[in-house]
C-alpha cells in the first residue's frame, strides 16, 4: 500500500550527464537510474537560487507566492502557512526524513529546516559542513587556502571526510531503520557538489585531462545582453584564487586557462557527486526496496560555466534555470521489479563508461513547482487542489499541475490528449510553458546583483521558456508591496531556441512581441 519515496534533490547541478548526451562527462549510476526513468529534458526551477528554488518546489508555490526572492524570511510568518511536499507525506502516515541540505538552512526554512511541520525527525546535516568555507585546499606553495578550485586528499581533511559522504552513510543507516521497522518512508537526500567551493576527492580529477576541456561555447557577453540580466558572479571573485587573479568587475573575463580549471573541477565534482548516488541507490537494493520505491532525482538550479562571460546562477538563462529531472517508478517506468533483483548495482565512474539509454524521455517543458502534485498523484494521494488566484490565506494548495500525465504518452499521443487537462492551470492547454524570474537591484551589475535582499529588489525578470523561444521582460519592481509593473518595461530579451540554442543572439528589438507579452501577463 503506497510506495516509499527517496527524493534526491542536488545544489547546483546543470544537466552535466551522460544520460542528457553530455559525452565528456563520466556518471554511470545516474546514468543507470535514467535507464530506468522517465527523464524530463526540459525541466527549469521557478528561481536560479537555492532558498527561493527550494522553499517553492518544497510548497509548490511559485516565488511571487512565498514571497522569498532572497535568504531571509520564513513563508510561514511572511507570505502564507503553506503546507510542503514532505508535511503532506507525513500527514499521510508517512514516515519522512531529511539528510543534508533539503530546505536551505537559516531563517528560510526557520533555523529548523522546517521541523516539525515537514519532518517526522530533526533533519541530519553532516557534521563537516562547517569546514566547507574554510581553508582546506591546499596550493602548489603548500599553504591553505580557502579556494573556487579545491582538490582535496579526503585524509587531511578534518574527520578524514567530506559532507557528502556523510550524508550518504547517513541516508544508508535510514534505509536500513526504515526496513527494519517495516515503515513506509519520504526520505529526502540533498547533496551539496558541485556546489562551490569546488571541493571533493582529488582521484576525480584523473577522469578530465585538462587537455580534453573545452571554454563554454559561448565564452563572451552577448552583443545585445541588456546589463541588467548580467550576473557579476560575485561569489566565486571572493575565493582566494579568484580573488588572486584580479578580474576587472563586472564583466571580467576570467583567464581561459583558469575557466578551463573551473570546468574541470565541476565536472569532476559530478563524478564524485555520481559516485554518492550510486552508493545510495545500491544500498536500495540492498535493503531490498528498489520494487516499492519511487526515486526521484533533479536539482535546484544550474550553473553558468562561462557562457555569456557568466559564472555561477542568479540569471534566467537556461544555464542557470534548467535541471535535470527523472522519475523511477517501479512497474511504470520499468516493467515490474521482483523481490530481491537488482536494479541499481554500483557502477565505478573510474571504470565504466556506459551508454544506457534512458527508457523513457520527454521533451515537454517542466516546472520544478510541478514536484508536489506530481510526487502526490505518484504515490496514490490525493493530488493537493489547484491554488486560487490568490492562495497566501490557502494552506494546502499547488500552483505546478502534476506531470504524471507526461509519463506514459508518447510525444505525439499527448497533442491530442489536450482537452483532458485542467484548466485552472496556465498554458495547459497550449503549449507547456516554464516559468522563471530573477530580481535586480539596479539596471546595471554592481556588488549586490546576483543576490539582493528584498528591500534592495528594484526591478524583476520574469521568464517564460517554450520549447521554441524563452522570452524574459525586466520591469519595475516595488518590495513594499511585492508588486511588478509590467507597464514599466526596463529590458527585454527574445531567443529562438531552433536557430539560437545558447541563448547568445537577443532578438527583442527587431521583433514584434505583442503575442509574448500577452502570455507572460497571461
Amino acid at each position: 500500500d503506497g510506495m516509499n519515496v527517496l527524493f534526491i534533490v542536488v545544489d547546483d547541478l546543470r544537466p552535466v550527464l551522460g544520460c542528457y548526451g553530455d559525452k565528456l562527462v563520466k556518471s554511470p549510476n545516474i546514468d543507470q537510474l535514467a535507464s530506468q526513468s522517465i527523464v524530463f529534458s526540459n525541466a527549469y526551477a521557478q528561481q536560479a537560487v537555492c532558498a527561493p528554488s527550494r522553499v517553492s518546489f518544497l510548497t509548490g508555490r511559485r516565488p511571487d507566492t512565498t514571497r522569498l526572492y532572497d535568504f531571509y524570511s520564513y513563508w510561514r510568518v511572511h507570505a502564507g502557512n503553506y503546507s510542503t511536499m514532505p508535511q503532506y507525506f507525513k500527514e499521510n502516515g508517512y514516515v519522512t526524513l531529511s539528510v543534508g541540505k533539503v530546505f536551505h538552512p537559516g531563517v528560510s526554512s526557520n533555523h529548523s529546516d522546517d521541523y516539525p511541520y515537514s519532518w517526522s525527525i530533526p533533519p541530519f546535516h553532516p557534521s563537516t559542513e562547517k569546514y566547507e568555507n574554510d581553508k582546506t585546499c591546499r596550493g602548489k606553495d603548500g599553504k591553505l587556502y580557502a579556494n573556487l578550485v579545491c582538490p582535496v586528499d579526503v585524509t587531511e581533511m578534518p574527520s578524514g571526510t567530506l559532507p557528502d559522504i556523510q550524508s550518504t552513510e547517513e541516508a544508508i543507516r535510514l534505509l536500513n531503520v526504515m526496513k527494519t521497522n517495516k515503515q513506509k518512508f519520504f526520505l529526502a537526500v540533498g547533496y551539496h557538489k558541485p556546489h562551490i567551493p569546488l571541493r571533493y576527492p582529488q582521484e576525480f580529477l584523473k577522469l578530465y585531462p585538462l587537455e580534453n576541456i573545452t571554454l563554454a561555447p559561448d565564452p563572451w557577453v552577448p552583443e545585445k545582453l541588456p546589463s541588467v540580466a548580467y550576473n557579476p558572479w560575485t561569489d566565486i571573485r571572493q575565493r582566494d584564487d579568484v580573488e588572486a587573479l584580479n578580474v576587472s568587475f563586472p564583466y571580467g573575463p576570467l583567464p581561459d586557462g583558469f575557466q578551463r580549471q573551473i570546468r574541470q573541477s565541476y565536472y569532476a565534482a559530478v563524478s564524485y557527486l555520481d559516485m554518492q548516488v550510486g552508493l545510495l541507490l545500491n544500498a536500495l537494493d540492498d535493503v531490498g526496496l528498489s520494487n516499492s520505491t519511487i526515486v526521484v532525482f533533479t536539482a535546484d538550479h544550474g550553473w553558468s560555466l562561462g557562457e555569456h562571460g557568466e559564472w555561477a546562477k542568479y540569471s534566467n538563462f537556461d544555464v542557470a534555470t534548467r535541471v535535470p529531472l527523472m522519475f523511477y517508478v517501479p512497474g511504470m517506468t520499468t516493467s515490474s521489479v521482483s523481490q530481491g533483483e537488482r536494479v541499481f548495482p554500483y557502477l565505478d565512474p573510474f571504470s565504466h563508461i556506459l551508454g544506457l539509454v534512458p527508457q523513457g524521455r520527454s521533451k515537454k517543458v517542466v516546472e520544478l513547482v510541478s514536484l508536489f502534485s506530481t510526487l502526490a498523484e505518484l504515490a496514490g494521494l490525493q493530488v493537493p487542489p489547484a491554488c486560487p488566484e490568490t492562495s497566501f490565506h490557502v494552506a494546502l494548495c499547488t500552483e505546478g499541475a502534476s506531470i504524471v500525465r507526461y509519463f506514459n504518452a508518447s510525444e505525439e499521443k499527448v497533442e491530442e490528449e489536450k482537452d483532458g487537462c485542467d484548466d485552472t492551470y496556465k498554458c495547459c492547454n497550449e503549449e507547456p510553458v516554464a516559468f522563471s524570474q530573477y530580481p535586480r537591484p539596479a539596471d546595471t551589475p554592481q556588488w549586490n546583483s546576483d543576490k539582493p535582499k528584498l528591500k534592495d529588489i528594484r526591478i524583476m525578470g520574469y521568464s517564460m521558456r517554450t520549447i521554441d523561444y524563452r522570452y524574459t521582460l525586466w520591469v519595475q519592481f516595488n518590495p513594499n508591496n511585492f508588486s511588478a509593473n509590467f507597464e514599466d518595461v526596463h529590458a527585454g530579451e527574445l531567443y529562438m531556441m531552433e536557430t539560437d540554442p545558447n541563448q547568445d543572439y537577443n532578438i527583442y528589438n527587431n521583433t514584434s512581441h505583442g503575442v509574448f507579452f500577452k502570455k507572460i501577463l497571461g
